[in-house]
């Protein structure tokens, strides 16, 4: 890197570090300025002519004096972190779209394949076992195709998501709504190590930056930006997966929904998408159909289509399990089968990828 572009992305990390700027006044700041090292170094005087910058000028000022651009830049290398510019060849063009993209990205892990089709997969944190089922195979699906997942990381549908990708081998990128440095949730950080060492974990905000409830609509809208599509899996009615959706649409790109019970509080948001016009999703096949993207490995990708190649009692007993976990008694009692020959069928059923234990002994359909 040369040292006017070193510089210049010091400077940024610098000015992203003063707490109410955001993208639109520091995109001001530079095209007034012309740089962000002459943005930082020029006086409070001159600062009160930026009109983005009225009545905020002296509180600049005051933020500023407590930050020096060499100390937090070397913080990001002691925190192996790096950055990455709107001017960078590897600077995800998706988000060059929108208006205001983020000045300067934090992200840990690799952004070699940030650029290749991509599709979001979200949903609430509170969800059920089919929710994470599908978000599971969707992604998966997805990611056998070459295309990467998107998500924000949280409990519940995004890990399933993340998951999905990362056991089928897919790159998979988690957007954060704090810095880098941290892990939230706490229980998610096998997972963030695991997208680290296969994809990109990657944040607007600068490290030390705290998970403030305020900062997730903002890393909602960087979710969908980097996005061609976005697939709401399950969702309350005031989910902040509705806001991921929201933002999808101002941004131009595409809004999918799953459909759910419809008795479950967890269906209602991505019902009500799907009355507004949202593209219905049963596999991965219909995201890929809608984006107009086909898949590199010239798979069938289906949600719940498996039961080809199956002898005829395997046939029976598959049709006996729902998507819901059933213990393997009740298999046994409905199909009137040996409690030996449903153990031996059941292992071929899993095989084939038709169905999936869960502990206890309990199988559903995949």
């Amino acid at each position: 890197m040369k040292k006017d572009q070193q510089n210049e992305i010091l400077y940024l990390n610098a000015l992203n570090l003063i707490t109410f700027l955001g993208p639109k006044r520091i995109d001001t700041l530079l095209k007034h300025f012309g740089s962000a090292e002459a943005a930082w170094e020029v006086s409070a005087k001159d600062l009160v002519s930026v009109l983005d910058l009225l009545g905020h000028a002296d509180r600049l000022e005051k933020e500023r004096l407590k930050i020096d651009p060499n100390n937090a830049w070397d913080l990001l290398k002691e925190h192996k972190v790096d950055c990455i510019t709107p001017d960078d060849l590897e600077y995800p063009s998706l988000l060059k779209q929108l208006h205001y993209p983020p000045p300067i990205l934090y992200y840990r892990g690799s952004l070699k394949k940030i650029n290749q089709p991509a599709v979001a997969i979200v949903g609430s944190r509170r969800c059920t076992f089919y929710g994470r089922e599908v978000a599971h195979r969707l992604a998966g699906e997805l990611s056998m195709a070459g295309i990467t997942v998107v998500s924000g990381m949280a409990l519940g549908i995004d890990s399933a998501a993340h998951r999905g990708s990362l056991e089928n081998s897919g790159y998979t990128a988690a957007v954060l709504g704090c810095g880098v440095d941290q892990c939230y949730p706490p229980a998610n950080a096998d997972l963030m190590e695991q997208i680290i060492a296969a994809g990109v974990v990657l944040s607007e905000f600068p490290i030390g930056t705290e998970p403030l409830p305020i900062h997730f609509p903002q890393r909602n809208r960087i979710i969908s930006g980097l996005s061609l599509g976005t697939v709401v899996v399950e969702a309350t009615a005031k989910s902040g997966a509705l806001i991921t959706a929201s933002y999808a649409l101002e941004q131009n790109r595409e809004v999918f929904a799953v459909p759910g019970n419809v008795g479950s509080p967890y269906s209602r948001g991505s019902h009500r998408l799907l009355k507004e016009g949202a593209c219905l999703v049963e596999s991965a096949a219909d995201i890929l159909e809608e984006l107009n993207l086909n898949s590199s490995t010239g798979m069938q990708l289906t949600l719940g289509m498996a039961g080809a190649d199956l002898s005829d009692r395997e046939k029976i007993l598959l049709a006996l399990i729902p998507y819901q976990p059933m213990h393997i008694d009740t298999i046994i009692q409905l199909s009137g089968i040996s409690a030996a020959e449903t153990s031996v069928l059941l292992l071929p059923l899993e095989l084939k990828q038709c169905i999936r234990q869960t502990p206890g002994k309990y199988f559903c359909r995949t």
